[in-house]
């Protein structure tokens, strides 16, 4: 089947009017039947993770790459198979109500924007969008679409980062004065190149011109972009900040309540017109908050081997900071929380010894009731739960989650405005939050947004 922007258009605005929020009634007790975008690698993980809930169906696979269909066929037999989400869409009409989008990120805002304009849930994952713009657009559209939606950094959910947000808010560690966040981004690979690499013919199966989606054409080239070594070009990726950020980001907007910055400033190396940069240090000035102490806080990003003053964790001599984590500067003390791992309070003489996490969850299963002083006790510990099941229960039982867009979008704005000034290295950009603007700097302004392929557009949200 081809389908037509213009006939697509037609479908989707047809399928609004008729199902302007769901058809939440019938799904209410019954299945939500899910049709999902991209399939393998973290699309597979989040098709199983998702299809675990009990009242979740697939109706529909759709990949661009018809060899990555496999895993998903054989755990869920039987379902329609597509390459064109579009199509997809089309030929599936009302018999869905839900969608999961994996797929690389240039490619997450419009299949999420066309199913909510169809009335449609969607789990997307992160980061949310690929520029500030279209997470802005994804934000209004869902309010607008009264539909369920979820940003699948499933981290938001677990024991270890709502422990380190009650720990916050409960004023273990008083105000916060500061927060500084590093990730080491060892897994970047093409940050070095300025220029296209040479190009090959495309591989069976391989549908390339529908994996380019919005982004300018460009020839295939092996082991590179398709399947899995997108992230660290501009046109397709959001580099170490889009991968990492809405992860380790996200404890410190939850905790703090952060909202939108004051301004966003980098200091930068390597930034080029094909790949992002090797390595940076990004720092944002937020309003302050019932959380916070004074009027601002300053966040800030290291990444590329950065790190923040060791001295300023207050940890004892020998111990260092872990791989990839964040550390709360408080009145009374340090907060280090882990990426995936549990907090720990510092200094140990003030708060106690650290249990290590497993040692922690094993207590927290026998409900054990030590004598020891620790920094993190029972009492601290949050269980955690499925980031995925939660949306499925959102979408049958009409209620929000804690990760949904009105959220997610915020913080991946956030994130992307430090991707923009990732490419002006010392220049500080004040943040006009209403307007979307950077005022007096234009050229940072025209990369809040992206220009798209012909037949590609992203129309911006419903007024």
């Amino acid at each position: 089947m081809t389908l037509s922007r213009r006939n697509f258009l037609r479908t989707a605005a047809l399928a609004t009017l008729a199902f302007p929020a769901l058809v939440r009634a019938r799904n209410l007790n019954s299945q939500l039947q899910i049709a999902a975008v991209g399939t393998e690698a973290k699309g597979f993980d989040d098709i199983k993770e998702i299809g675990s809930h009990p009242k979740a169906k697939y109706v529909g696979f759709c990949d661009i790459d018809a060899a990555r269909f496999a895993r998903a066929e054989a755990k869920y037999p039987g379902v329609a198979r597509f390459a064109d989400f579009r199509e997809m869409y089309a030929k599936l009409g009302d018999t869905f109500d839900a969608v999961s989008v994996s797929t690389p990120d240039h490619m997450h805002a419009l299949p999420t924007m066309m199913a909510m304009r169809l009335g449609k849930h969607v789990y997307c994952q992160k980061p949310l969008t690929h520029t500030v713009w279209e997470a802005r657009q994804l934000r209004l559209q869902a309010a607008k679409s009264k539909v369920r939606t979820q940003m699948g950094n499933q981290i938001h959910s677990a024991a270890e980062y709502r422990t380190g947000v009650k720990l916050i808010q409960t004023g273990r560690i008083g105000k916060i004065l500061a927060v500084h966040t590093w990730h080491p981004n060892t897994g970047n690979r093409y940050t070095n190149m300025t220029a296209a690499p040479a190009s090959a013919p495309v591989p069976a199966g391989v549908s390339w011109d529908l994996w380019l989606g919005c982004s300018p054409t460009r020839e295939f080239a092996p082991d590179v972009y398709h399947p899995f070594k997108w992230r660290d070009w501009v046109d397709f990726g959001s580099g170490t900040m889009g991968d990492f950020g809405c992860h380790l980001l996200d404890p410190v907007f939850t905790a703090l309540k952060l909202g939108n910055p004051i301004y966003v400033k980098a200091e930068s190396v390597g930034a080029n017109a094909q790949t992002w940069c090797r390595e940076q240090t990004i720092e944002w000035l937020f309003p302050g908050t019932e959380y916070t102490k004074g009027d601002t806080l300053k966040v800030t990003w290291y990444d590329g081997g950065r790190l923040p003053d060791l001295a300023l964790a207050q940890m004892p001599a020998g111990k260092k900071f872990v791989a990839a984590g964040s550390i709360f500067i408080g009145e009374l003390g340090v907060m280090m929380l882990p990426h995936v791992g549990m907090p720990q309070l510092f200094p140990e003489a003030k708060f106690g010894k650290n249990l290590n996490p497993g040692e922690l969850a094993r207590r927290a299963r026998a409900k054990d009731k030590p004598t020891d002083q620790v920094a993190v006790s029972l009492a601290d510990y949050v269980e955690g739960s499925s980031h995925y099941h939660a949306w499925v229960d959102a979408a049958l039982g009409g209620h929000e989650t804690s990760d949904n867009f009105a959220y997610a979008g915020p913080l991946t704005e956030a994130v992307q405005l430090g991707n923009v000034a990732s490419r002006f290295s010392g220049v500080k950009l004040e943040w006009d939050v209403a307007n979307l603007k950077f005022p007096g700097k234009p050229e940072a302004e025209a990369l809040l947004t992206k220009e798209y392929r012909k037949g590609w557009e992203l129309v911006a949200a419903d007024k």
